[in-house]
This record gives structure tokens, C-alpha cells and sequence, in this order.
């Protein structure tokens, strides 16, 4: 009997023991910084997660592919390879939106949730981004705006957690303005029905305006249609001097509107000129001058170098394409900010450093401006042209428009 007693004494203290190192386990596995890497956060050993939304299926892939192949490159420049900052690893998690806002709203909180991701990353429709800067400031984790570029993300919709590498409407409007907008101009836009399209026209008009243009047509297109001719005739009874076409995406109007010999008509096309599948379709508008966020020809840096070489190693050839550096750029901020705050991937600890922060990137320096955290950047006035070697109009520079020319009006009411 004593041995017995002596017995189930020895199996309390076992399981009184074990009871321990699982509550002991529990409470290093939730919360706080990890020295095993499971958790990022705080100062100290550990890994930072970084979790990236992306269009990888659907009519802006090619946009969302982009900025993923950016950003890896752009981790890999930062940290010369080491994908380590101050001590501590870096991990990506990428997630398909499918440019969808309530599966973009899943996405990120499965990544906050699930994966205890740092930092937040994204996304290529300004649909989704919008629908998932609530979480950022519930859940008090920083998101860097990639490359969705609708005014309200950093102006109405705005909060503190919030920055943004890429341009925003009103620097696209600013810069489209300064190509064609004069006292006396008639000019009408074209645009997807979506809060890109709305909140990049009212950009443009209030740009354009300003330098004594009248805007006599507004016309939105449905953003997954393929077939503007109604938008397109209507465009063509009111005679405008220009038409101004803002559009993102697989779908573009541009073989409909040389279809339609609108440029034949007397009207001038303009806009942004696209990425390169979108170039491909637009030889019926060579010589159109507008701008552009990025063509590797066009900045002259060492970044930009890098990207170029880089880039065409590891894809096969290829070269960077529109929204490449926007992902290379936000990397390269993510990466300066931890250096400042000695690893220290908090929500509060970052928007401290990052406010008013200067960093290099492919297109030159940027400045996330203090009051709404859009970055400050170089936009491209450029003339379509063909060019030997290329099998596509090319945009060829006419001037930098430098991050002063371009500086948006802060819209957040900070």
C-alpha cells in the first residue's frame, strides 16, 4: 500500500509538473517577441512578419505580380541578401485578394490573426486597400500602400497607421494636367466606374482646372467591361479638344478608341502611360503625350541599376515593369524604418520614425510627408514613341517632374 501511495504521489507531482511547462509554454507562445521566431513585434531575437495583398489572379495580376517581384527584390537591396534586420529575420506571407474587397478583408485578417504578421503590404485595387485600412488601425499594425493609388486611402479613409509608396490620384492628375491643360481647353476623361477611376478624374479636373482647362465630359466605363463604344461615341459627339483616359488593368480601351479613329477626329488622346502588355496594345496613339509613373529607361540612378540587372537575371531576361519599383520601394522603407527603431516592428514605434522619413528608391528619394504619410515622389512627362529594339511604343522622357511639381493637397484633415 505505501508503495502504491508513494506511487500515485510520484504520477500528482508528474502531472502538477507538466501542467507547468504547458502553461509555461502557452505563455511564451502568445504575445510579446519570440526568440524561436514564431512571433515578430518587439525588440530582441526573433523574426518580423511581414504579410503582403496582392492581385495574383484576376483582371490586375499582372499588377499584383509586379509588386511581389519588387518587394522581394527590394528586401534582398536592403538588407544586402540577409533578409535580416537588427537581429531579427524577415518573413514575407503573400495573399490573393482576387481584387476582391471582402476576400481582401479575409486575407488580412488571417494574416493579423493567424500568422501575427508586423506589417502589412498592399494592395493592387484601391477597392480592397480601402476595405482593410480599418484593420490596420485595429489592429494597431502599420500599412504600407502598394501600389493602390485612390486620394481617399490617404485623405477621408486615412488613419495614422497608414503610408503609402505609391503615387496617389491627384499626383497622377497633377502630372496628366501639366502635359495638357491650358486656359481654354476643352477636355473629357474616360475612366473605370470604380473608386479609382471617380477619385482619379475629380483629381484631374481640379488639377486641370486650375490651369484655366474646361472639363466638358466625364464618362465612366464598367470597370470589367471590354466593349466603350457608347462611351466612346458619346466622347466623340462632344468634341472635346483632348480626351484624358485613366485606367488600370488587362481590359483598356486603347484598340477601341484607334478602332474608332478618335485621334482622326480631332481629339488628342492622353493619359498615363501603362505597363508594357498595355503599351503592346497602343500603336494606334503614338505620339501621345502624357506621363508616367515608371519605365526603366527613364530614371538614372543606381537603384534603378540594380533593379534593371537584377531583375533580368532572375526573370529570365525580362525587365522591371510599372509597378515593380513600387514594391522594391516599400520594401526599402520597411527596412530603413527597422533600422531606426532597432527592430522594433510596433505599430506606434514605426509610425514614429516614418513620419517625414527620406528614403532612396529606384525612382530617386522619397518623403513620406508627416501630415498624411503619401509619399513625396519623381513622375515622368513622356511622349510615346517607337523606338528600334522595342515592340511596343516606347515613353520616352521629356522632363522629371520632381516630388515639389507633383505634391498633392493633403486631404485627410488631420
Amino acid at each position: 500500500m505505501k508503495r502504491k501511495k508513494k506511487l500515485f504521489n510520484w504520477m500528482g507531482l508528474l502531472a502538477v509538473a507538466a501542467l507547468l511547462f504547458v502553461s509555461a509554454c502557452s505563455a511564451r507562445t502568445t504575445g510579446g517577441d519570440q526568440d524561436d521566431g514564431e512571433k515578430g513585434g518587439s525588440v530582441g531575437k526573433g523574426t518580423i512578419k511581414i504579410g503582403v495583398l496582392a492581385s495574383l489572379t484576376g483582371a490586375l495580376e499582372a499588377y499584383g505580380k509586379q509588386t511581389v517581384n519588387g518587394f522581394e527584390l527590394g528586401l534582398d537591396y536592403a538588407t544586402n541578401g540577409t533578409r535580416e534586420v537588427a537581429g531579427k529575420k524577415i518573413k514575407v506571407i503573400y495573399e490573393d485578394t482576387e481584387t476582391k474587397p471582402d476576400t481582401a478583408v479575409q486575407k488580412a485578417t488571417k494574416l493579423l490573426e493567424d500568422d501575427g504578421v508586423d506589417i502589412l503590404v498592399g494592395s493592387s485595387s484601391s477597392g480592397d486597400t480601402l476595405a482593410v485600412l480599418p484593420l490596420a488601425e485595429e489592429y494597431k499594425k502599420v500599412m504600407i500602400v502598394e501600389p493602390a493609388v485612390a486620394d481617399s486611402i490617404t485623405g477621408a479613409n486615412w488613419n495614422k497607421y497608414i503610408f503609402r509608396t505609391a503615387r496617389n490620384s491627384s499626383q497622377d492628375a497633377i502630372a496628366g494636367a501639366q502635359a495638357i491643360a491650358k486656359e481654354g481647353v476643352k477636355i473629357a476623361t474616360l475612366a473605370q466606374d470604380s473608386a479609382f477611376g471617380r477619385d482619379g478624374v475629380a483629381a484631374f479636373k481640379r488639377a486641370a482646372e486650375k490651369l484655366g482647362a474646361h472639363i466638358i465630359l466625364e464618362e465612366y466605363a464598367d470597370p470589367q467591361g471590354v466593349d466603350f463604344t457608347s462611351n466612346i461615341q458619346r466622347i466623340i459627339e462632344k468634341k472635346p479638344d483632348y480626351l484624358f483616359v485613366i485606367w488600370a488593368g488587362a481590359n483598356s480601351p486603347w484598340k477601341q478608341l484607334s478602332d474608332m479613329k478618335v485621334q482622326e477626329k480631332g481629339i488628342k488622346i492622353s493619359t498615363g502611360a501603362p505597363d508594357i502588355a498595355a503599351l503592346k496594345t497602343m500603336d494606334g496613339i503614338v505620339g501621345m503625350e502624357g506621363f508616367t509613373v515608371y519605365h526603366y529607361t527613364l530614371p538614372k540612378n543606381k537603384i534603378n541599376d540594380w533593379l534593371v540587372e537584377e531583375h533580368k537575371k532572375r526573370f529570365n531576361g525580362q525587365v522591371p515593369d510599372l509597378f515593380t519599383p513600387g514594391g522594391m520601394s516599400a520594401a526599402i522603407a520597411i527596412v530603413e524604418a527597422l533600422k531606426k527603431t532597432n527592430g522594433d516592428a510596433s505599430g506606434d514605434a514605426l509610425v514614429k520614425v516614418m513620419e517625414g522619413m527620406s528614403f532612396d528608391t529606384p525612382k530617386g528619394k522619397m518623403t513620406f510627408r508627416k501630415e498624411d504619410h503619401q509619399a513625396l515622389q519623381t513622375l515622368y512627362a513622356v511622349k510615346l514613341e517607337r523606338r528600334e529594339g522595342f515592340d511596343y511604343p516606347v515613353p520616352v522622357l521629356i522632363r522629371e517632374l520632381t516630388p515639389e511639381e507633383t505634391e498633392p493637397p493633403i486631404m485627410n484633415n488631420r
